[in-house]
């Protein structure tokens, strides 16, 4: 975010989400034994929820400080098994995560996060310059 108008539209956003049941926005907080001092690793976010559709999507970022430390990897697992756990009864069978090909941090955390590469999506730009790859997983 470039500025405080910026963040607070992009929180008001997230609560939108929430308040709809459509987008589930979490942070990705550091462990630390006060809260307060708790810094901000990332953002996961499963979206394109609804009752009966049997598929939606997941997506994060991370903090340059805090790459490369496996905190995607294990953000995406909980925000998967809470999904499934959520969601499942109402339909919910498949997580699917997009990222451009030439994101090899996001292949790896997929990987690791046993989403399966499914397809390569063909570029769409000005959106989406790049092919894509489409990385899914299925509820257990």
């Amino acid at each position: 975010m470039e500025n405080e108008v910026e963040g607070l539209r992009w929180v008001r956003a997230q609560q939108r989400g929430w308040a709809t049941g459509t987008r589930f926005s979490f942070a990705v907080l550091e462990a630390h034994p006060r809260p307060a001092f708790r810094q901000v690793l990332g953002n996961m976010v499963l979206r394109d929820v609804a009752p009966g559709k049997s598929s939606a999507e997941v997506g994060y970022w991370t903090a340059a400080h805090a790459r490369g430390r496996g905190v995607a990897a294990g953000a995406l697992e909980a925000v998967t098994q809470w999904a499934f756990d959520t969601f499942g009864a109402d339909g919910l069978e498949r997580l699917e995560l997009l990222h451009e090909v030439d994101n090899t941090a996001s292949c790896r955390v997929a990987q690791k996060s046993r989403y399966e590469l499914d397809v390569v999506l063909p570029a769409a730009p000005p959106t989406y310059p790049l092919d894509g790859h489409l990385h899914v997983r299925a509820r257990a």
